[in-house]
């Protein structure tokens, strides 16, 4: 899989939607707040790569 950037668009409970970063057509993803970095929140930016996420900015 290919490194992918995102952005929390929403948390809702114990998820986080993700959008992909300069992608036209990209539908929202969600993943468990638990397998995210601490402290994450809307708006926080993230690097996808080798199933670790990483807040970037």
């Amino acid at each position: 899989m290919t490194p992918r950037d995102y952005v929390i668009v929403k948390i809702e409970g114990e998820y986080a939607y993700l959008r992909e970063i300069d992608a036209n057509n990209a539908d929202d993803i969600f993943i468990a707040l638990a397998l995210l970095p601490m402290g994450v929140d809307v708006g926080t930016k993230l690097h996808y790569e080798m199933l670790e996420y990483t807040v970037i900015e």
